[in-house]
């Protein structure tokens, strides 16, 4: 008898063990979010949107940037809700951020005439950006700012360094051109030894 309930002791010790240490490793997440593909697919299509949006913003093309911002809203709530994409919570806060963002972007390029919502600041507002072309003007700050947000969605889910906007160089103002030295033709004759 007392060896009967020895045995389910120690069964029932045995098996609340190994439900624990199991259930410890099914929570276990690598470190920052990084590593998983589902991670890393949603940082691949959300940076080639970002660099799509930012150069046919940059190039002044009203239709291509609509379209653009048509394909990065509905990749940003997918992220934001963390059914598709199995992201930690900071990348879903700021991929809803620039979810809203991007609705009021696009909504403002559909109705021209409409007032834009007043959206809260970004806490690190991140890269200085110029303004955009004039047919696209009106909506320069709104889209700035949601380029910003999605390059700080990309640091979350990369865990990296901030990833470059491709955006096109200024020219400084009062700062005149560096001469550029004349650059022989190829092939360049090869001077002789002595």
């Amino acid at each position: 008898m007392k060896s009967n309930i020895a045995r389910t002791v120690a069964a029932l010790a045995v098996g609340s063990l190994l439900a624990m240490a199991s259930g410890g490793v099914a929570a276990a997440a690598p470190a920052g979010g990084r590593g998983t593909s589902s991670t890393e697919a949603a940082a691949a299509q959300v940076l080639q949107l970002r660099d799509d949006l930012t150069r046919v913003a940059y190039a002044g093309d009203v239709a291509a940037t609509k379209d653009a911002l048509a394909k990065l809203s509905p990749l940003l709530g997918d992220v934001a809700a963390g059914k598709r994409y199995v992201v930690q919570v900071d990348a879903q806060v700021k991929a809803a951020d620039s979810k809203v963002r991007s609705d009021e972007t696009s909504r403002i390029l559909a109705d021209p005439t409409a007032t834009p919502r007043q959206l809260p600041p970004l806490p690190n507002v991140g890269a200085l950006l110029p303004k955009l072309p004039p047919p696209l003007s009106v909506v320069s700050d709104l889209l700035t700012t949601l380029l910003n947000a999605v390059t700080g969605l990309l640091g979350s889910l990369l865990s990296a360094l901030p990833i470059p906007l491709p955006v096109p160089a200024l020219p400084l103002p009062g700062v005149p051109a560096l001469p550029v030295p004349g650059v022989p033709a190829l092939p360049v004759p090869i001077p002789p030894v002595k």
